[in-house]
């Protein structure tokens, strides 16, 4: 226990102590000249020592340094949401267990190659779109981490041909939808790809009575339709992005926050929190292949950013071919995504359920713009289970810009 020092009526402050200066009010100052002075019948002076008077700076309070080892893992933060009323038991084992998933499937990606399951599967889904081996590897698991948790109900996935009730003794009351792989024509070449998942909660109107068997008749997908609402009713949505990083992205509702995964730990670790999209940005993603296909309104617009600004530099186009990469590059650089309809596809190329809403809705929260040119993506609600829809989002300037092109 730090021993009181006495003060002295001279304003001295004598200590032999060397942490002082952390321990008492009272600061060492040297004098006005640090030379050493002589004056006829004194001693030579130093170095004063002085108490800090009301004239003096008060002292700062030390702001607590951040341990270098001292980290949030994705498990305690959703612990904090849980406790601060943000979200309930169930929804965060819902949560983990889509964590999960995307650990087994990065896994899965890293060695892709070695382990042989690159190349195509010989399957088409219902889309007519030819499925890749980790398609179907990364859906059924998915599908298992769901199931296991014994928190959700209904699963909808891109590449099943209609959604799946879970058994009733594994059942819970969550709607998760998602695509489990994004971009998957990257794989053999290993280039970006991700997962989308979106997290509803059940309708009351329309409750089942899930029996054993998994595949559901027309009368209950007739229903499970009607519980695919609109992405406003988004309790929390999210995606993971495998690149040089696998980082996990997250919205409860309040802010964006995204995880990346430390390989020494095998733990999703907090690296970006209340993320906010710049206001404007410089990077524009079309497919320009299609250019000649689209409409002369978004050509105008396109042509516009292709053009120099008031800095002599054009928008810089990007395109990886893969939504997540498109839209975790947005959320921290800014700019505007395109998908837009075209002569070949009227109603774009996008899943409104798996893909568009999730996206808006984190784009949204992080202070951005999503529409299909006419209307908020959010406020759209499915007729079908693989409805698509054409899609723009990115910074607010960019997006109202647009909106005027295609007014």
């Amino acid at each position: 226990m730090a021993e009181a020092i006495p003060t002295f009526p001279g304003n001295i402050l004598f200590s032999t102590s060397p942490s002082i200066s952390r321990l008492s009010p009272l600061l060492l100052r040297p004098s006005q000249t640090h030379k050493r002075q002589t004056v006829a019948g004194n001693s030579p002076t130093g170095v004063r020592c002085q108490a800090v008077g009301s004239e003096a700076t008060p002292a700062v309070a030390k702001t607590k340094k951040k341990n270098r080892y001292e980290m949030e893992n994705l498990t305690t933060w959703l612990l904090k949401q849980e406790q601060a009323g943000h979200i309930d038991s169930e929804l965060t084992i819902v949560l983990s267990s889509i964590s999960l998933a995307c650990k087994q499937i990065a896994s899965l990606l890293q060695r892709s190659a070695i382990i042989n399951v690159t190349g195509a599967q010989g399957t088409v889904n219902i889309q007519g779109e030819d499925q890749k081996k980790l398609d179907v590897i990364s859906n059924e698991l998915f599908c298992n981490c769901l199931r296991s948790s014994g928190r959700t109900g209904i699963i909808a996935s891109e590449e099943e041909d209609v959604p799946v009730a879970v058994e009733e003794t594994y059942s819970g009351n969550y709607i998760v939808v998602f695509d489990p792989i994004d971009g998957s024509a990257n794989i053999d070449t290993a280039l970006t790809t991700g997962s989308i998942f979106g997290i509803y909660g059940p309708d009351q109107q329309c409750l089942l009575d899930i029996d054993d068997d998994s595949t559901l008749d027309q009368a209950k997908e007739k229903c499970i339709i009607s519980v695919c609402q609109p992405g406003s009713n988004l309790l929390a949505a999210g995606y993971c992005l495998y690149s040089s990083s696998v980082v996990f992205t997250l919205s409860l509702g309040k802010g964006v926050y995204a995880f990346t995964l430390d390989p020494a730990y095998g733990e999703f670790v907090l690296t970006l929190e209340n993320i906010t999209i710049p206001k404007s940005g410089k990077i524009y993603s079309f497919n320009e292949g299609n250019y000649d296909l689209w409409d002369d309104k978004l050509k105008k617009y396109l042509d516009h950013l292709r053009k120099p600004g008031p800095n002599g530099k054009p928008y810089s186009g990007r395109y990886i071919g893969c939504l997540v990469g498109e839209i975790h590059r947005m959320l921290l650089c800014g700019g505007i995504y395109g998908n837009p309809k075209n002569k070949n596809s009227k109603n774009g190329n996008l899943r409104l359920l798996y893909e568009c809403a999730p996206m808006s809705y984190l784009v949204e929260q992080a202070g951005g713009k999503a529409i299909d040119g006419h209307q908020r993506i959010l406020d759209i609600k499915p007729m079908q289970i693989h409805q698509r829809t054409p899609i723009f989002l990115g910074s607010p300037d960019e997006v109202e810009e647009l909106e005027k092109c295609l007014a």
